[in-house]
């Protein structure tokens, strides 16, 4: 893994000054995160299936307090896959689970005409939820709005399926609240450039949702066709309760927005207010989590600035929520590999993980707490 921090369009002292401008502006705070992913990732794991199903999109940590009674336990990973065997997009039907012991297997085998997104989240009920964004006839070269996202159970069966023409047109990616008998999911649409929120009710049993509301939160973002992407559009999200902030990072916008009162607001237009807006460290952002620091990470899908050949390409992004560069890394040294993230932030360890597109492999990091 090539751990170079020198980034693209900056020199070394360019680089050292904006890691000092951080250390003055957290003085005897904590130290960026990207930092302590300095080796190999603590578990490296195949995303492939027995059905040869690959591109892995999304990814998921089950939660403490996940209910009991099915195959997934906290702390395991899910990810899943939007290709098939023949790797035409659009065409991925399974979500896989990897355990802490770095064991796989397929939690949830759908049907054919699905596309699995990034859009993946797991609530504590006993629910899973991704979304699909299938292509016409499984072609994996032009999509079939508007695509749906799945409920499951805890034992990978189908509970409901929600779709709507506007409110979940191409749901590319999510992330929940977990209110424990109720959930907010905000979900972006890549095929209308929009983000909707998602008001759930959750049965005690674990066995049945019901829809209180869907609501359009936030629209105008870029979206298009892409001859090696597919779509870009809105895509990572990641929710800041206490300040009820929603930041959404806008692959084709190549920039990170914020929606404020995100849990309350009504339908509106307007993609909130820009946070960061990085042509040098930016190449398409797609995944977005909070770091335990309170910095955000994205994922570079370099989709919108050309890619570079100095080993920056499918880069791990660490920006403050004031719109401050931190640090990078890479997961490749070739472009396209980064797509969905997700951080465990609970226990002894913190967890990191993040899906390698070009090699179909879910990447683990564990650090200490006592190191952060």
């Amino acid at each position: 893994m090539d751990r170079s921090k020198v980034m693209p369009g900056s020199t070394l002292v360019e680089h050292l000054e904006q890691r000092c401008l951080y250390s003055v502006m957290h003085p005897g705070g904590p130290s960026p995160f990207l930092s302590h992913l300095t080796g190999a990732p603590t578990q490296s794991v195949s995303t492939v299936p027995a059905s040869g199903d690959q591109n892995p999109y999304g990814v998921a940590f089950v939660p403490n307090g996940f209910a009991r009674g099915g195959p997934l336990q906290p702390g395991d990973v899910l990810v899943s896959n939007f290709n098939n065997a023949a790797n035409n997009q659009g065409t991925g039907t399974t979500i896989i689970r990897e355990t802490p012991a770095g064991q796989t297997s397929v939690f949830f085998q759908g049907p054919a005409g699905l596309g699995l997104t990034t859009a993946l989240g797991v609530l504590k009920r006993g629910f899973v939820i991704v979304g699909s964004a299938p292509t016409l006839n499984g072609d994996g070269a032009h999509e079939q709005p508007p695509g749906s996202l799945l409920i499951l159970d805890r034992h990978g069966n189908i509970v409901t399926t929600l779709a709507d023409q506007k409110l979940l047109d191409g749901p590319w990616d999510l992330t929940v609240q977990d209110q424990g008998s109720r959930a907010l999911v905000f979900v972006a649409n890549v095929l209308n450039g929009t983000v909707s929120r998602i008001n759930l009710a959750l049965s005690a049993k674990g066995d049945a949702v019901k829809v209180l509301s869907m609501t359009q939160i936030a629209s105008g973002y870029a979206f298009r066709t892409d001859p090696s992407a597919l779509v870009v559009g809105p895509t990572g999200l990641a929710y800041d309760h206490r300040r009820q902030l929603l930041y959404v990072a806008s692959t084709a916008d190549n920039a990170v927005f914020a929606i404020k009162h995100a849990a309350t607001t009504g339908t509106q237009s307007g993609t909130g207010d820009v946070i960061y807006k990085d042509d040098v460290h930016l190449r398409g952002p797609l995944g977005l989590a909070f770091a335990p620091n309170g910095d955000l990470l994205t994922a570079n899908g370099d989709a919108v600035t050309p890619a570079t050949s100095n080993g920056t390409n499918s880069g791990i992004v660490e920006f403050s929520p004031k719109g401050l560069f931190v640090d990078e890394i890479t997961i490749h040294p070739n472009p396209d590999a980064a797509f969905g993230i997700a951080l465990s932030n609970s226990g002894s360890l913190v967890r990191f993980a993040a899906v390698n597109d070009n090699t179909n492999m879910l990447e683990v990091w564990n650090v200490s707490r006592r190191q952060l």
